[in-house]
């Protein structure tokens, strides 16, 4: 299924939720818009609106502006407004194969991997190849370092069940984030045998994909609030790939 054909999806039946609305969007009020933004804002952030086309964007998407947060909405118009050929899409928006982050937060890691602050332009273009996923390849250190063992340039991403993401997205947003770089290089990664992917001597220790653990050792900051245990959701590592 294409990535309009989802969005399609996903707004009828946020309209059929909403059966008091009127048929025609054109008559929506501001309420309206309200309504429906609050029954699909779990959802939007999960779309890949990068990956349609401009005249699907202008036609599908942009008449519903004001369902979406004001931030992503403002970089899906700059994006979209550069384009000339309405049949074309974001060069620089690559898909990403992720249950965890979007496009926004590629732009982001991109930025770390080049050293950037947040506000600088992005001038690299990375391909984010998936190596790893604990929710399809199994929640075990074995199918973590078979797949992902001597493979350089990669990233782990973790997702907290029933919070934020570690390392930096907090409730979907990209400038709420703690960037934490490795002190001790001996311990920028910790390689255990039957653990999942581990960084510093304890600043981040996967064990079995649902008992983790985190305490600030090797790289400059901690990661979270508390050092007791967590349970992740889900686990991914990619393989990250220049121009």
């Amino acid at each position: 299924m294409s990535e309009i054909q989802i969005w399609e999806r996903i707004l009828k039946w946020g309209l059929a939720q909403n059966p008091e609305l009127p048929s025609d969007f054109r008559n929506f009020s501001q309420d309206d818009f309200n309504k429906l933004k609050n029954t699909l804002q779990r959802f939007i952030p999960l779309i890949k609106f990068q990956n349609l086309t401009s005249k699907e964007f202008l036609d599908k998407v942009f008449p519903y502006d004001k369902i979406f947060p004001e931030d992503l909405y403002k970089d899906l118009l700059r994006t979209y407004l550069s384009l000339s050929d309405p049949n074309s899409k974001p060069k620089n928006k690559e898909k990403i194969d992720s249950a965890i982050i979007t496009y926004q937060h590629v732009e982001l890691i991109s930025k770390w991997i080049d050293k950037l602050n947040i506000t600088d332009k992005l001038t690299s273009s990375y391909e984010f190849k998936l190596l790893f996923r604990a929710s399809r390849d199994g929640y075990s250190g074995y199918k973590f370092h078979k797949t992902c063992d001597n493979k350089p340039h990669t990233v782990t991403l973790v997702k907290v069940k029933n919070n934020s993401f570690i390392f930096s997205f907090n409730n979907n947003r990209t400038d709420n984030y703690i960037l934490s770089r490795v002190m001790d290089e001996n311990y920028a990664i910790r390689n255990r045998k039957y653990y999942g992917p581990s960084f510093g001597k304890s600043d981040l220790e996967i064990w079995n994909f649902t008992v983790n653990y985190c305490k600030k050792a090797s790289y400059e900051k901690p990661i979270r609030d508390s050092e007791d245990y967590f349970i992740s959701d889900e686990c991914e590592v990619f393989q990250i790939v220049g121009d």
